[in-house]
């Protein structure tokens, strides 16, 4: 049945040899010229088909094309725009030898790892290109996005968290890292989880929206992710929202971030950061407190989930520490003065708001961890960006805004219009 239907594609096809004249534009300012026509076979979903096409030269230029590629969305690649999905959806889901068994059990085609990897790779890639490219749209103000459907949501959070991912070691070189070395190993790609949240339950605790949520990845600098979350944010109706949220750890960059891009929003940082950090300092004062360090710090543990940080800060300073150890103690309470308006617990819970930055944190792991950071993985930034974003966009959702279009530009979406 492949074989019938590879055989009635490539005859369909074969319609049309792409002609378009002696002349065409070679995408660059200058005239290409017809040549001859010229056979390529690419493969798609029913096996390979053969092509024959127009191949125009370009003399200005020094390269050849042939318009009916780029029709078809096959320019530069040998795979058709439905493989290269199908392709792209088993390599973001497990690694590249795994993706390419599944496509021959299931599909009966057969592809190479490294064709696998290359498609995989280049699809993310093109996502990627997409999605950066709409949010600067946005930003312009040249897409804008229409409000969310009535009734608005309530709240929508902004949860933000970094995580490494293994690289070659071009890709870290020069960067100091934590082994033993001081050499890097990893690159951090940034995670960025929107949701929203309009009730609360029973028992008081906030409830996310059910399907709200939709994930941001970027290896790119904090400015420049700061610019895709907004953008994010902006497609998402932050402008229609009573409450904006941003919640992240206690990383400058995030707040930084959030400072400036969201002045009007409640910034919440992660109980469980906030109490990993009391941990440590309980640790760290261990000797000091003889056998009384769990009784000192449930006390702090309490006063954190009340919001009561200038206790935590008062008890902090009665540790009687000296030379280095005052260093360490100071560092750690500075955590708290710092961030000590983000840590409103009580007065967050009353509010109906999340406190917890779960959500992002369960994404760092199951969005990356789970495909990117397997045991002897090692990743250009490249790949691994474009890997990341095809993932980002089939955990929130929006896959098949990937592949509405030839070449993979992602087309604004039914909640975004052309600005006039």
């Amino acid at each position: 049945m492949l074989k019938l239907g590879g055989r009635l594609l490539e005859g369909l096809l074969g319609i049309d040899g792409g002609h378009r004249g002696p002349r065409v534009g070679c995408g660059n300012g200058h005239q290409a010229e017809f040549i001859s026509y010229r056979d390529k076979t690419i493969d798609t979903v029913v096996g390979p088909v053969r092509l024959r096409r127009a191949w125009y030269h370009c003399a200005a230029c020094g390269h050849g094309l042939a318009p009916r590629d780029g029709e078809l969305g096959a320019a530069g690649t040998s795979l058709s725009p439905g493989l290269a999905k199908m392709n792209a959806r088993a390599a973001s889901a497990v690694p590249f030898a795994p993706a390419r068994r599944l496509l021959a059990e299931l599909a009966g085609i057969e592809l190479t790892i490294k064709r696998v990897e290359r498609s995989a790779e280049a699809s993310g890639t093109r996502a990627a290109v997409a999605v950066s490219g709409q949010a600067d749209a946005i930003l312009a103000r040249t897409l804008v996005p229409l409000p969310p459907p009535e009734p608005a949501p309530d709240m929508l959070y902004i949860a933000v968290d970094g995580t490494g991912v293994p690289v070659v070691a071009r890709e870290a070189e020069g960067r100091k890292g934590k082994a033993t070395d001081g050499k890097a190993r990893t690159r951090e790609v940034k995670l960025a989880c929107l949701f929203t949240q309009t009730t609360v339950g029973k028992d008081g605790r906030p409830m996310r929206d059910p399907a709200s949520s939709t994930y941001l990845a970027t290896f790119e600098p904090a400015e420049r992710f700061g610019q895709l979350v907004d953008a994010e944010a902006r497609r998402r109706g932050s402008e229609h929202t009573r409450q904006l949220v941003v919640l992240g750890d206690g990383a400058a960059w995030i707040w930084n971030q959030a400072g400036q891009l969201f002045p009007a929003a409640t910034e919440i940082v992660d109980l469980y950061h906030a109490r990993e950090h009391l941990h440590d300092l309980a640790n760290l004062a261990a000797r000091l407190l003889a056998g009384h360090r769990d009784d000192w710090l449930t006390a702090r543990l309490g006063e954190l989930d009340a919001g009561n940080v200038q206790a935590i800060l008062a008890a902090g300073r009665d540790l009687n520490f000296i030379g280095s150890l005052a260093g360490e103690r100071d560092k750690a309470l500075a955590y708290f003065a710092h961030n000590a308006h983000r840590m409103r617990y009580q007065h967050f819970r009353d509010l109906g708001m999340f406190v917890g930055s779960g959500v992002v944190e369960a994404g760092c792991k199951s969005i990356i961890g789970q495909r990117l950071k397997l045991s002897g993985m090692h990743w250009t930034i490249a790949g691994a960006a474009g890997i990341a974003t095809l993932r980002c966009q089939d955990a929130g959702d929006r896959w098949d805004e990937i592949w509405q279009r030839p070449h993979n530009q992602t087309p604004p979406a039914d909640h975004l219009r052309q600005a006039s």
